[in-house]
């Protein structure tokens, strides 16, 4: 199976990525043959802040799922709207 395959599976999810000299937390926005866009996630105001495009070639480690995620998943579902605020 190659990362692409894997990480198309991935879409949408928060993970751990380290690429090249870079590592961040983030959400997989779109996985495509030849770039992955990712949505960087400030850990200190849990916002997204910026979009990087990334060489698939270039990625080095994804993490699914520890601790800090599993943290940062809280806090920005915590900083969603709630079906009342929607009405």
């Amino acid at each position: 199976m190659f990362l692409t395959q894997k990480l198309k599976s991935l879409e949408k999810k928060i993970v751990y990525m380290q690429w090249g000299n870079s590592c961040e937390y983030g959400k997989i926005k779109y996985v495509g043959n030849d770039f992955v866009e990712f949505d960087v996630i400030d850990t200190k105001d849990l916002a997204y802040n910026k979009t990087v495009l990334i060489n698939p070639n270039l990625i080095l480690e994804v993490v699914l799922g520890s601790t800090d995620i599993n943290r940062i998943i809280a806090a920005v579902s915590c900083n969603l709207p709630s079906a009342e605020e929607n009405v």
